[in-house]
């Protein structure tokens, strides 16, 4: 495996960060995960809009052009010629020293890691998810912006870990009041009565792409797309629930905190959706030739 690294292509065990680099100490930089399919790099544009808005979130001054960096990720793809693939893509602060002054920090870090993934079992994706409301609360938006992809992720696996403890696979986490926000690393969709809702972006969450495509998908898939705030309740009552996201695509949830979502199969809403969004991933991106 090669590994994009500052420039050069660098094998898999000589891709090292400084142990003083900001992103390791601090958590100081922003990523993306992105999806490859057939040699098409879905959505690789907005993608990359994305880490940009996210470095100007935290005033990360990227040294490269937006065409430079989707060149990087092709030719990472080529370079390891992988025709399926995810794809992440980290730019960190840099290497500085033991203090927060990001100014002390020179030239940021730039590496893509191009690898196969398969976030949930195949047999999920038939029989749904189980899902719990986990204790930990989605950070404010005023504190860490969820808006920001970025490398601070304890919030999220604090939330994952109490899954885990919970003998399964993601959680919800819940907002400061109480509303639905995300799950650990995906976002939350609910149909009831042919209304396709998802919390808003102010509620605290990470715009996904890929929940950026269902939103546009559920005219065609018989929905009427609507960003409100959720409860809990809300969810307990919907026709059908799903989770969205680069790595997890769209896969169904059947049961939450111990209560069957309807009659606790996969619905046919969502398994529409599937479909249609199967046929976006062979034609919305970049094209690349191995």
């Amino acid at each position: 495996m090669l590994i994009y690294f500052n420039g050069k292509f660098v094998k898999k065990e000589m891709a090292r960060v400084s142990v003083f680099d900001h992103g390791l100490l601090y958590g100081d930089g922003v990523f993306e995960g992105i999806r490859s399919y057939n040699c098409l790099v879905f959505k690789l544009k907005e993608h990359i809009d994305r880490l940009y808005a996210s470095a100007q979130g935290i005033s990360l001054k990227i040294p490269m052009n937006k065409q430079q960096m989707q060149k990087a990720v092709i030719d990472t793809l080529k370079a390891n010629r992988l025709k399926d693939a995810y794809i992440r893509l980290v730019v960190t602060r840099g290497e500085g020293d033991l203090g927060l002054d990001p100014r002390n920090c020179v030239k940021p870090t730039i590496f893509i890691i191009t690898d196969k993934i398969a976030l949930y079992p195949q047999e999920l994706y038939k029989k749904g998810l189980t899902i719990v409301t986990v204790p930990t609360r989605r950070n404010i938006p005023e504190a860490i912006n969820p808006q920001i992809k970025s490398l601070n992720y304890l919030n999220n696996i604090l939330g994952k870990i109490e899954a885990i403890n919970a003998g399964v696979p993601e959680a919800i986490m819940l907002d400061q009041s109480g509303f639905v926000t995300e799950c650990t690393g995906d976002n939350i969709f609910m149909i009831k009565n042919k209304e396709l809702m998802t919390p808003p972006a102010y509620a605290g969450i990470l715009n996904g792409i890929t929940r950026s495509c269902v939103l546009d998908l559920a005219p065609q898939s018989g929905l009427k797309p609507k960003e409100c705030m959720m409860t809990r309740f809300d969810l307990f009552n919907a026709d059908e629930v799903f989770l969205t996201g680069s790595a997890a695509e769209i896969i169904p949830v059947v049961k939450m905190d111990s209560r069957l979502i309807a009659d606790g199969k996969v619905g046919p809403y969502t398994l529409k959706l599937i479909e249609n969004f199967r046929k976006l991933t062979k034609k919305e991106g970049a094209r690349y030739a191995l």
